[in-house]
């Protein structure tokens, strides 16, 4: 299996997943008049935070082509399990059913993103090691 996508830019997804997955989930602060007057110094910029990762992680899948983020929601779902390494093509097909939008949303969806990418890459024999942060 050849990617369209280069393996530096999945890896960058993967570190900026797993991010977005360490996050703090942000203090409902909407029924206050001002955040800053919670008990909560840091609720506001745990918000901020949450926000600028989530942002950063749409980003960079809309700088995608579509073929693209269609290529790396089948590696997603290969990851999850959905498909195993031999049923790639087919993965590759279901995902080509969807367009660009509607694959990033059911990226951003996923819960365990990073680590369904992770999964998808090893079972193709591919990895993140010693590309960016990922050790």
């Amino acid at each position: 299996m050849d990617l369209l996508t280069p393996l530096e830019t999945i890896c960058r997804l993967i570190i900026r997943a797993r991010e977005l997955e360490a996050q703090v989930p942000s203090n409902d602060t909407e029924d206050e008049e001002d955040p800053t007057d919670s008990d909560d110094e840091f609720a506001v910029m745990d918000d901020d935070a949450n926000e600028a990762i989530e942002e950063e992680v749409s980003a960079l899948l809309d700088d995608l082509g579509e073929d693209q983020v269609q290529e790396i929601l089948a590696l997603a779902w290969v990851g999850r399990g959905t498909y195993d390494a031999s049923e790639w093509d087919d993965a590759l097909e279901e995902a080509r059913e969807s367009d660009s939008e509607s694959a990033i949303d059911q990226l951003l969806e996923m819960p365990a993103l990073a680590g369904l990418l992770d999964a998808g890459l090893a079972a193709f024999d591919l990895s993140c090691d010693g590309i960016g942060q990922i050790d």
